[in-house]
């Protein structure tokens, strides 16, 4: 049995288009920002036709959830085209709504192609492997491999978050698609505070993703090294943005990501 794999396997709620996200555990503890990102791309892509790929998500972050509790999702139906589909995910516990979200399908259509980078300068094999850039007590790091290489040479903070997971994913490019949203989540605000020398793990601020977006574009490997590269352009009033690519080990561009977070100092 796979911790990674369970926690994106939804179970059918009471009520139609109502989906169960299984809790992650540890009791007492906050949730994990990109399980509610994963289990309401899971949630949306239940309720569309095989023909159809999600091509692009936005979430926003309302309320904080606790980590030992399940997760109710709703999906509404809000499109159905002949070549299009949108949803809208709504995340609860209890009567506490915790996220909301938009998601876009489509089916996949011949036109221009681009988005290739160079083989990456390190080969992440070759270096250590680190984890997170902060604790993660919800995510089963036990079937993910993480390695980060923090990089100011060109005078702008770039982080270099190399990641697999180490446990077999079945052949479902869907699948596939939500273990990187899960992964690729974890502490991806973290630049906004790193410009500036500081950090989530050090706690000298407010932290906190509040808004997530990602535009899929190619099929994503999980069980393969993957390079999420990620720099955050401005940072105003208490906010900061990052943005980054998920580059596949071919150098392919398989996903653009941003997220908004809170990065306010402490009273």
């Amino acid at each position: 049995m796979s911790r990674l794999l369970d926690l994106l396997e939804l179970r059918s709620g009471t009520e139609t288009d109502s989906w169960i996200g299984p809790a992650s555990g540890p009791a007492g503890k906050r949730a994990y920002g990109g399980q509610f990102v994963a289990q309401s791309l899971a949630a949306a892509c239940r309720t569309v036709e095989g023909d159809r790929l999600p091509t692009n998500l936005h979430l926003q972050f309302l309320r904080g959830g606790e980590a030992g509790d399940d997760v109710g999702y709703t999906v509404a139906r809000v499109f159905d085209g002949r070549t299009s589909s949108a949803r809208r995910v709504e995340s609860r516990q209890g009567e506490r709504l915790l996220t909301t979200a938009t998601v876009s399908f489509a089916v996949p259509m011949r036109g221009p192609e681009h988005g290739h980078r160079l083989p990456a300068l390190y080969d992440p094999e070759s270096l250590p492997r680190t984890g997170p850039a902060g604790p993660a007590p919800s995510m089963p790091l036990e079937e993910l491999d993480i390695r980060i290489l923090d990089d100011r040479s060109s005078g702008e903070f770039v982080r270099r978050l190399w990641w697999r997971a180490t446990v077999p994913v079945p052949d479902d490019p869907i699948l596939h698609t939500l273990v990187a949203v899960y992964v690729c989540d974890v502490y991806m605000i973290d630049p906004a505070l790193q410009v500036h020398g500081h950090s989530m793990r050090a706690r000298t601020h407010r932290s906190g993703t509040t808004d997530s977006s990602i535009w899929f574009h190619q099929p994503v490997f999980a069980d393969q090294w993957n390079l999420l590269e990620s720099t955050s352009p401005a940072a105003a009033r208490g906010r900061g943005v990052v943005t980054a690519n998920l580059i596949r080990a071919d150098g392919a561009v398989v996903a653009t990501l941003a997220q908004e977070g809170l990065i306010a100092e402490r009273d």
